[in-house]
């Protein structure tokens, strides 16, 4: 089976002298698709107030804001992907971005709280969309031997967002309140429409030949092995990062909420960068490495004893591991779906939201009945079950040794 892309023409792509290096200005616009995406999910939570007040709702209700926003996402990357598998890849992504634009506008100028949650509801449709596209046009985009690489450059706009998020809502909240932060979010789309529509090469979308059922594609050997791993990963990394301030709170550092969080997103990015250089030469060994030392970092956590050294070493370690995970599992299921790695990308954004949604119901009920002192053992139970089911996946899933085209 080809892993050269949807229409198994990557040779037909427009490299633009691509074995010199990558074509960074192109994938930048997918990064900061990403960006754009994450910020326009988590920016609400630190606007809360401003929200609630604007629409005449409690601060419990503007929440919902956010709940929606992942519902749409969960619930559109599979079915939507699946359908438009036809579809040209530059329209599509256009299509999805638009709907970032127009509602996240609609968002900004609604007054009415029903008409608010609709909006953000299929502005999540759309990110959701371009979660399932993400990865498999930019490794289109490619020479083989760089496509790892790719995703590592279209991954840095995830911890950016997820480290600068809430606070930067915040702060242009103050500036702006927060209609005028959605009308910033809906420019920078504009901004990303021509970007992708002037710079970013069209492909074709898959003939009906090539198109397998949904149902095939997710009993591909390795893909489940993959998700698995992907589930256990996410979850245990949200239980801690969703109830990052209690934690840290009984660890004596609840001031420095920012700080902190400042420091798992510059690790990430570090993260990144380690995975970019390695991931394709060594992908198995860099997830089970990664899994390893995330382990380690967990148990760091559970050690520490209060210890402010310690627990920032355990947080700048559980970022450098992490940072690198989406572009690991990324590779590694478009590697083993093949021409069907838009579906199955589609399949990882779904697994990877429920397990933020179940990261936040799981660190609750710790929380409420064990104390935030049980994160990091939850989290060591977790990373060790990813380990584990990773491990074990080793001729199909996270194959070893360079990656290769498979016969």
């Amino acid at each position: 089976m080809s892993i050269q892309g949807n229409d198994g023409a990557l040779a037909a792509a427009p490299f633009d002298t691509l074995d010199q290096g990558l074509p960074v200005w192109k994938l930048l616009a997918f990064t900061m698709a990403g960006f754009i995406a994450i910020m326009t999910e988590t920016m609400p939570a630190g606007l809360l107030p401003q929200i609630s007040l604007g629409l005449g709702v409690s601060e419990a209700l503007a929440g919902q804001l956010v709940t929606l926003y992942a519902l749409g996402s969960v619930l559109a990357a599979i079915p939507v992907i699946a359908i438009t598998r036809s579809w040209r890849r530059r329209p599509l992504f256009l299509l999805a971005v638009a709907g970032l634009l127009v509602f996240n506008s609609v968002t900004a100028l609604s007054t009415d709280y029903q008409v608010t949650l609709v909006a953000r509801f299929i502005a999540g449709m759309a990110a959701g969309v371009i979660w399932g596209l993400l990865a498999g046009y930019a490794r289109r985009m490619v020479p083989h031997h760089l496509q790892g690489r790719s995703l590592a450059v279209v991954g840095i706009g995830q911890p950016i967002a997820l480290s600068i998020g809430v606070p930067l809502g915040t702060w242009l909240g103050t500036l702006f309140d927060w209609r005028g932060v959605f009308w910033i979010m809906s420019a920078l789309a504009l901004v990303l429409l021509a970007w992708v529509r002037f710079t970013v090469p069209d492909f074709a979308g898959q003939t009906q030949r090539q198109r397998l059922p949904i149902r095939r594609i997710f009993l591909m050997p390795g893909i489940r092995p993959v998700l698995l791993t992907l589930f256990a990963w996410i979850l245990a990394h949200n239980i801690l990062y969703t109830y990052i301030a209690p934690y840290l709170t009984s660890v004596g550092l609840g001031q420095r909420v920012d700080s902190v969080l400042l420091l798992f997103g510059v690790a990430s990015i570090v993260g990144i960068w380690i995975t970019g250089l390695l991931v394709d030469r060594w992908l198995r060994r860099l997830t089970l490495l990664s899994l390893a030392v995330f382990t380690l970092a967990a148990l760091i956590l559970g050690f520490a004893n209060g210890s402010a050294p310690l627990v920032l070493l355990g947080i700048a370690t559980w970022g450098i591991t992490f940072g690198g995970a989406p572009t690991l599992l990324q590779t590694a299921i478009a590697d083993t779906a093949g021409d069907n790695a838009d579906v199955a990308q589609s399949m990882l954004v779904t697994v990877f939201n429920l397990a933020v949604a179940g990261g936040g119901i799981a660190g609750g009920l710790l929380l409420e009945h064990m104390g935030p002192a049980s994160f990091p053992w939850a989290l060591a139970l977790l990373a060790l079950l990813g380990l584990a089911v990773a491990w074990s996946a080793r001729r199909q899933g996270f194959r070893p040794g360079q990656r290769t085209v498979a016969p």
